[in-house]
């Protein structure tokens, strides 16, 4: 990361200067840090990997009084230690001002994640603001794309009860970033939805965009689909007739005999006069063979020996059945 574009870089160095142990009671956790949420089950976790295995990597400190130190990094680590009742800390001493504090913690945090997408957007907003970047600078700082950047602080528009419910874990980023077309108002009657109901991230962009007058995403997303279904079966449903299907629909287009054409009483009249069979028009080959190969299931469920055998063509399909013979009962009683 490009520290130095925050006005400070290799003038802190931690790992060339000396480990001290500073009294726990003579440290205060850092004012600039961006996590406002600690995870007390994480904590006990860490401070048990401390007690079992010591402290890895000393916490970072700056001396603002005499004998009063704020921790510029690792206030994990000093809760912990804290929680293990540790009288003093493996500490590392820096000399910062206050500018320089403030954004070697917000650095540091955001290095170390964990941080929720508030805290992140909260983090980044004071980097700015210390260091009087742009966006498009702090992204290049930071090693980020500014899209990102401008991505978590729109989060920042969000009233303050949604941004605590991110915080808090109640609702994802993604149902905030659902939330921020609304006014404040409309906010905040949506979140108590979103939680009382305990909507999901898609269920909350139908009902804000309902509120607004807007097109539906679930609904939007279901028609495309449809749409491309359709589209598919269309597709697929394109085949190219043989001859032999080209010449029976010719054949099925031929215009039928006038009915006043036909002779009284003769035998041929009284035949065309039974209703007609019905025909049925296949479009697509792969159906008439579907219908072949069922009947061929047919004809071996009912007991006979049955085999269907497929080859594709040039320009057609060819479909061999063969049926076993009927063993000939007069021979078997002359033997």
């Amino acid at each position: 990361m490009a520290f130095s574009i925050f006005g400070f870089g290799k003038k802190a160095e931690p790992a060339k200067n000396q480990v001290v142990e500073i009294p726990l009671d003579q440290i205060e956790p850092n004012r600039y840090q961006p996590r406002q949420v600690f995870d007390k089950t994480r904590i006990q976790e860490l401070a048990q990997t401390i007690q079992e295995h010591g402290l890895l990597q000393p916490i970072i400190l700056r001396e603002y009084e005499p004998a009063k130190y704020e921790i510029i990094a690792g206030e994990r680590r000093f809760r912990a230690m804290k929680l293990l009742k540790w009288e003093k800390a493996p500490s590392i001493v820096e000399k910062m001002n206050d500018h320089e504090t403030a954004s070697l913690a917000l650095i540091e945090n955001l290095q170390r994640a964990e941080l929720s997408s508030v805290e992140e957007a909260q983090a980044y907003r004071r980097l700015m603001e210390l260091n009087h970047l742009t966006q498009a600078n702090l992204a290049k700082g930071m090693g980020i794309s500014q899209s990102a950047v401008a991505n978590k602080l729109r989060l920042l528009k969000l009233i303050k009860p949604v941004q605590n419910a991110i915080l808090d874990g109640l609702i994802s980023e993604r149902h905030g970033r659902a939330l921020l077309p609304l006014d404040a108002d409309a906010q905040r009657k949506m979140l108590m939805r979103v939680v009382n109901e305990k909507w999901n991230v898609r269920q909350t962009e139908d009902e804000v965009a309902k509120f607004l007058g807007k097109p539906v995403p679930s609904e939007v997303e279901a028609k495309k689909e449809a749409a491309r279904l359709a589209k598919q079966q269309a597709s697929q449903a394109v085949v190219e007739p043989t001859p032999a299907q080209a010449k029976t629909k010719a054949k099925e287009k031929k215009p039928a005999q006038p009915k006043s054409s036909r002779k009284k009483g003769t035998h041929k009249a009284k035949k065309s006069a039974a209703p007609a069979h019905e025909t049925i028009s296949v479009s697509d080959p792969r159906i008439a063979i579907n219908t072949i190969k069922d009947s061929v299931k047919m004809i071996k469920e009912g007991g006979l020996d049955a085999d269907l055998t497929e080859t594709t063509l040039k320009n057609s399909y060819k479909l061999t059945i063969k049926i076993a013979k009927a063993p000939d009962k007069n021979k078997r009683k002359r033997k």
